[in-house]
């Protein structure tokens, strides 16, 4: 495949002007007009208009097949970008819904409505909310990749929309009393590990990625993550930040402090049984926590409901949207329309001050 800086060079065909240059591996032709009308000057100049919008084109990687698009032009470039933790679900997602489709089909010839009848199936088919808008995602950001290349003149999916049938996601939160619960029903290490979720709304990969000199007295340092025994920098930009603990929170953790082996600066809080690396988020669930929900029937909680909780009970309390976000480490946006739940309570209150305002007595 030529690529690079080109004139193009000129030809007379049937009594034409004809144009020449290389695109997308391809050698391409037009004729510029009629050569009793038209002079060389003049074709010259209308080839270089054309040539130069060419030139200032991405290379293109000359792949057309989706499949092969795909596997060896958009995968390669954005493992680039994505962070270890992202990386990992994105493959699983194309590896089991994405690189299977279109065997044997252009990128050209794969129009809008075949990839909705995708999104159509999926949602048909189960699956949840989260999975089929990430595909609507994934669909515009490899047919957009393709745009640039040079391969196909417009987005197909640019217009893709996630089915109104798909499975909604059910954000529950847990009340005060379920969170007094699930307190009492654990034990020490994994009692604190779930106030620390709760009572400060850290992730469960920062949980179990702190080390005793993140700790300083009134709050915790976040600034780095662990994501399938894997040790990583936080999630977004936003999550790099302090964390507030409050004073029974402190208090506990200097109670694990107490009782804990290795108590050295750089020493995990909650270290695996060899000691070398922090304990396994899914078996420390698996095995000490969950066993306890189900007892107490809060087996439906898990960490994300725990963060939620925190932002949802916080609303309930009235503060500061933008301090519980900035404890969270999630824009403003994020939490209050994805986080926090409003709780029944506060709509009642809502609903009679309205009236105590609008109804005279």
């Amino acid at each position: 495949m030529r690529r690079g800086y080109q004139k193009g060079s000129l030809k007379i065909h049937r009594a034409n002007w004809v144009g020449q240059w290389w695109e997308n591996g391809h050698r391409r032709n037009r004729v510029l007009g009629p050569v009793a009308r038209m002079t060389k000057s003049k074709a010259r100049f209308e080839l270089a208009a054309i040539v130069l919008g060419v030139n200032n084109q991405s290379p293109s990687s000359g792949i057309s097949d989706y499949q092969e698009f795909v596997q060896q032009v958009f995968l390669p470039y954005y493992r680039r970008k994505w962070k270890h933790s992202t990386r990992m679900t994105n493959e699983d997602r194309f590896k089991n819904h994405l690189i299977p489709l279109f065997p044997g089909r252009d990128l050209m010839s794969i129009n809008r409505d075949d990839l909705q009848k995708v999104l159509d199936e999926k949602a048909a088919d189960g699956y949840s909310f989260s999975l089929v808008g990430h595909l609507r995602w994934d669909f515009k950001q490899i047919f957009h990749m393709a745009v640039s290349e040079g391969i196909i003149p417009r987005n197909t999916a640019s217009l893709l929309f996630v089915p109104k049938q798909v499975q909604q996601p059910v954000r529950r939160v847990m009340t005060f009393q379920e969170v007094r619960n699930l307190f009492d029903v654990l034990e020490q290490r994994e009692r604190l590990i779930v106030k620390i979720a709760v009572l400060s709304g850290m992730r469960p990969g920062e949980i179990f990625a702190l080390t005793w000199d993140r700790l300083q007295g009134h709050y915790a340092e976040i600034r780095q993550r662990i994501y399938k025994g894997h040790l990583d920098t936080p999630k977004t930009v936003k999550s790099v930040r302090e964390v507030a603990l409050s004073k029974g929170l402190i208090a506990e953790i200097e109670g694990w402090r107490q009782v804990s082996i290795d108590t050295r600066p750089q020493a995990w809080v909650f270290p695996s049984e060899r000691m070398k690396t922090s304990v396994a988020k899914d078996n420390c669930w698996r095995r000490f926590i969950l066993p306890k929900l189900k007892e107490i029937g809060l087996d439906w909680v898990n960490f994300q409901v725990m963060r939620r909780t925190h932002s949802s009970l916080m609303k309930h309390l009235k503060r500061d949207p933008k301090v519980v976000a900035d404890q969270l480490g999630h824009t403003l946006d994020v939490n209050q329309n994805v986080y926090t739940q409003v709780p029944m309570e506060l709509k009642i209150e809502a609903v009679n001050e309205l009236e105590a305002v609008l109804v005279s007595q």
